[in-house]
């Protein structure tokens, strides 16, 4: 077994990737070189800006290659409850911005030919008790009056022609959005920034932003940088001038285990219909099948951060539930489990904007594939002088109570929602 990303060992090689030293003058400074700096500096090269992408690591490294490979449309939290927080008018449009950042990932994979093997299948939200199908309900009502009305309730009877399980009792089907290898969709990205004239430099940790005579100065690993303007697209990064960012977020680990490739028969029998899957607990799971015939399992298995070699205990944990779920994969070999840390907001909504004269957007908590592609498009709009093209633009984003950067909450947090689940 590997204690390594899936999508990031089995991406193709050859991003065009800068080896000389960081140095010089661009337009924008791109801190962090997953979807969102990718996808953002692709759209400023579009617009004839010069860009430099600095990376810490490997570019998709992070959250963006590391993640179960959903694009689905639905905010991270239930609609219903989302609408008694904000209101209609502002559920509808954060319901709405996702539906437009499913558009995006789509309209991108098309225009610059990535091969990453999409899969519109849609998404199927999995009751885990008899109650959680009535709210399922409810949520369907809502969203198919207000929002989105391609959505379908599977009733009990019929679930088992969606996942081949006895822990189910009916579900919520979203049909628009999809899957796809996230780590080919990194590589496709970055290269296609590159051909804009994006410059991508890997391994620059960025250890100090400070402005001077007019422009900003950024200081990393591999040397310095001078840029007009700078977008900051780290995540939950626990290193480097972030510690603003840092308080408002809460970098929570979501693990992953893929098994061997499994038979096509076992498979069309388990999971016909092959969607993107996710249940309805607080600590729930989610899954689909990979191009290439496994079964990807993740979740919150541990509310700890993912350190290796630890995150081994964490795939024990998934690989017991994902027999418990699929009894017949009880014997099945596990190829590979990893973890990677989720930027959680207090309210699970993403954050975007500018702070200290520096643009920022991150805080997707759980659902970013889709809202951090559309995000770096979005805010190329932003720097550009389009602040209506951030559909965060009016959300605060106060720190969180007691938190300084290390999140000592997350195991009360983790005991809180167990015992919640045994409840609700």
């Amino acid at each position: 077994m590997k204690l390594d990303s899936y999508w990031l060992d089995t991406a193709p090689a050859g991003i065009q990737a800068s080896e000389g030293p960081v140095e010089g003058h661009v337009d924008v400074a791109v801190i962090g070189g997953g979807f969102t700096g990718l996808s953002a500096a692709l759209a400023l090269g579009k617009r004839g800006a010069t860009v430099a992408v600095l990376d810490a690591g490997r570019v998709g490294g992070g959250a963006s290659g590391r993640n179960g490979g959903q694009c689905n449309t639905g905010v991270a939290q239930d609609y219903a409850a989302l609408r008694e927080q904000l209101g209609v008018e502002r559920a509808q449009g954060c319901y709405r911005a996702y539906a437009a950042a499913v558009d995006t990932v789509e309209r991108l994979i098309r225009e610059e030919r990535i091969d990453c093997d999409y899969l519109a299948s849609g998404k199927l939200k999995l009751a885990a008790k008899p109650r959680h199908l009535e709210h399922l309900e409810h949520t369907a009502e809502l969203i198919s009056r207000e929002v989105d009305p391609d959505v379908e309730i599977i009733a009990r009877e019929r679930i088992r022609s969606e996942v081949e399980s006895d822990c189910f009792y009916g579900g919520l089907l979203q049909k628009r959005g999809g899957q796809m290898h996230m780590g080919k969709f990194a590589v496709g990205l970055a290269n296609a920034a590159a051909l804009r004239g994006a410059r991508i430099f890997e391994h620059a940790a960025v250890t100090s932003i400070e402005k001077d005579h007019g422009a900003w100065r950024i200081e990393s690993a591999r040397g310095t940088l001078r840029a007009h303007q700078v977008l900051i697209a780290t995540g939950p990064s626990r290193h480097g001038p972030f510690a603003w960012y840092r308080r408002r977020l809460a970098p929570v680990g979501s693990f992953i285990v893929v098994t061997e490739p499994l038979p096509a028969n076992q498979l069309a029998r388990l999971l016909p219909k092959r969607r993107s899957y996710t249940t309805s607990r607080l600590m729930h799971n989610y899954f689909r099948v990979t191009s290439d015939s496994r079964l990807l399992f993740g979740g919150r298995a541990r509310f700890t951060a993912s350190e290796r070699p630890s995150d081994a205990k964490s795939g024990r944990i998934l690989q017991a539930s994902l027999a418990q779920m699929f009894p017949s994969l009880a014997g099945a070999r596990i190829d590979y489990c990893w973890g990677g840390l989720v930027d959680i907001t207090a309210d699970r909504l993403p954050r975007a904007g500018q702070h200290d004269g520096v643009y920022f957007s991150m805080g997707y908590s759980g659902h970013g594939t889709q809202m951090s592609t559309h995000m770096g498009q979005a805010m190329a709009e932003v720097i550009g002088g389009n602040a209506a093209a951030n559909p965060w633009r009016d959300f605060d984003w106060p720190a969180i109570p007691g938190h300084t950067g290390k999140p000592w909450f997350l195991p009360l947090v983790g005991a809180y929602f167990q015992i919640k689940d045994i409840f609700y």
